[in-house]
């Protein structure tokens, strides 16, 4: 099999973990949009507010954010300063997309890396949020897991834009 075949095999494979991750991330919105919703209407009409509110909306954000980056990278909705090297040619524009990607991908195997670490030292310190006792160990590890499809957007990227870089 040929190269550009494999590599679209690649992406198809990472739009579809991509899309169903995003489908987790839109969950968690829902989850902080619903709490928050209820504790406005309980607090404000009822004068009962949703215990542990903020603890629940603020781990629901992690989820919402973490699960929603791979496909945000893969529609290009994430933030790029292209005016300089647009007007390169494209093999430049190869190396220097190559180095970038090498870059992403590189911070972000060191987010999986750290939020493991991260999820063991709250899981074994037994840390829990501050109103309502959530513990937090499960959130980094979901962080971690939820990184793994954008190494491998940057991944597909960065093998994409070499192929670029070595274009004759």
């Amino acid at each position: 099999m040929e190269f550009n075949s494999l590599l679209n095999r690649f992406t198809k494979f990472n739009r579809l973990v991509a899309s169903k991750f995003e489908w987790i991330g839109l969950i968690g919105l829902l989850v902080v949009a619903g709490v928050t919703c209820i504790d406005v209407i309980g607090s404000k009409a009822f004068l009962l507010p949703v215990p542990g509110s903020v603890d629940i909306t603020g781990l629901a954000q992690i989820v919402a954010m973490s699960f929603a980056v791979a496909f945000t990278q893969i529609i290009g909705r994430h933030v790029r300063v292209e005016f300089f090297v647009g007007k390169l040619s494209p093999r430049a524009q190869g190396v220097i997309n190559s180095f970038v990607s090498l870059l992403s991908l590189a911070f972000f195997v060191l987010i999986v890396w750290r939020s493991i670490v991260l999820g063991q030292t709250f899981q074994t310190g037994g840390q829990t949020s501050s109103t309502v006792s959530i513990p937090l160990y499960p959130f980094a590890y979901l962080i971690a897991l939820a990184s793994i499809p954008v190494c491998l957007v940057f991944l597909e990227e960065l093998l994409r834009s070499l192929a670029k870089a070595v274009k004759p």
